[in-house]
């Protein structure tokens, strides 16, 4: 089984910036993809970003290409996502998840995060 756990959400204006962070536990995350999902109020979850156990792949949404960037500490069982230029378009929870696979492909997440909230003020 493995846990993993959210922060860094919170309060912030339009053109600002912050770092969502994700620490897992509970086993190595050896080979395992890590991802970054968002849900807004009134919406389908969608993904984000994910990137390979050796951050070799790195895949985004068109959405936040280019604005947000994914990135992991094995060491420390950590995956990050750095979002800059926020717009009131990216609140919603942020959810960390984590499977075996490949980076590229947006389905088969075994393990989720409980989320972490994110609002972007006009």
């Amino acid at each position: 089984q493995v846990q993993l756990v959210e922060s860094g959400g919170g309060l912030v204006q339009a053109g600002g910036s912050l770092r969502l962070s994700c620490v897992a536990s509970g086993r190595t995350l050896t080979g395992y993809v890590m991802g970054w999902f968002r849900q807004a109020p009134g919406k389908e979850r969608e993904f984000v970003a994910a990137i390979s156990w050796d951050g070799a792949t790195r895949n985004y949404t068109p959405a936040v290409k280019g604005r947000f960037t994914i990135s992991r500490d094995n060491a420390k069982n950590t995956v990050y996502l750095q979002m800059n230029s926020l717009k009131p378009e990216d609140t919603a929870v942020y959810y960390c998840a984590t499977k075996l696979g490949i980076a590229s492909t947006t389905e088969n997440y075994k393990y989720w995060g409980q989320g972490t909230q994110v609002t972007v003020s006009s």
